[in-house]
């Protein structure tokens, strides 16, 4: 590997959590300040190499999450990003270009984990972990944020941006609530940055949540 690697920071939660917003306010906040650097989307739907990713959320490998493996889906998200780490940002990444991550393979870990219990979700992280990390090269995330927001009020969010449209895994409430204890373990276990979105229940504005994600990242670039 030449130069110095980059930082990677990911926006990471639940559907209904408001990532893309979160998103795109970091990405807008980094340009803004003269920082260059790399926007990455996860999963990639536009890309050949997301087609079982969109075959499973279509739901023709079963209409309910729990009716694929966590190893198995986890592969289809994985390959997605080997291919998209191979052919587009690892050059800047290696050169030390900060990227920007809406969801990574920590949202294997949060959704697919939500899927086991006890020691087999122990068992599969470790998996998880050393499969994409170690044996697949990608980097591992110098910071995870993760928006916590309680799975009602992420259920009427989604409600109201898409009606009862979504995929397996956004139609299906009781595997949402389930994600979000996976996560909340994982921000414990993993050191990731747990983001309270609703404090008493009440939505914050994006903006004040922006703020909290913005000053992280600067502090971490040594801004």
């Amino acid at each position: 590997m030449s130069g110095v690697a980059g930082k990677l920071f990911v926006i990471e939660g639940t559907d209904g959590s408001g990532k893309s917003t979160q998103f795109q306010l970091l990405c807008r906040a980094m340009t803004e300040a003269g920082i260059h650097h790399r926007e990455v989307v996860f999963p990639r739907y536009a890309e050949e190499s997301s087609a079982l990713v969109r075959m499973y959320l279509g739901g023709k490998f079963g209409s309910r999450p729990d009716d694929v493996g966590p190893y198995a889906a986890s592969t289809f998200y994985a390959v997605d990003r080997y291919a998209s780490y191979k052919t587009d940002w690892q050059a800047d990444y290696q050169a030390g270009v900060p990227v920007l991550c809406d969801r990574y393979t920590t949202s294997n870990a949060v959704h697919q984990a939500a899927k086991l219990q006890g020691d087999e979700r122990e068992q599969y992280l470790r998996w998880l972990f050393d499969f994409e990390y170690r044996l697949l090269g990608l980097p591992e995330p110098d910071e995870v944020f993760f928006l916590d927001m309680p799975a009602q009020k992420a259920l009427e969010l989604l409600h109201r941006r898409q009606g009862d449209a979504g995929d397996i895994h956004e139609t299906d409430h009781e595997y949402l609530a389930r994600c979000r204890d996976s996560a909340l373990g994982l921000c414990a276990r993993c050191g990731w940055t747990r983001i309270d979105c609703a404090p008493s229940g009440t939505p914050r504005s994006p903006e004040d949540i922006s703020a909290d994600i913005v000053r992280r990242v600067m502090r971490a670039l040594g801004r």
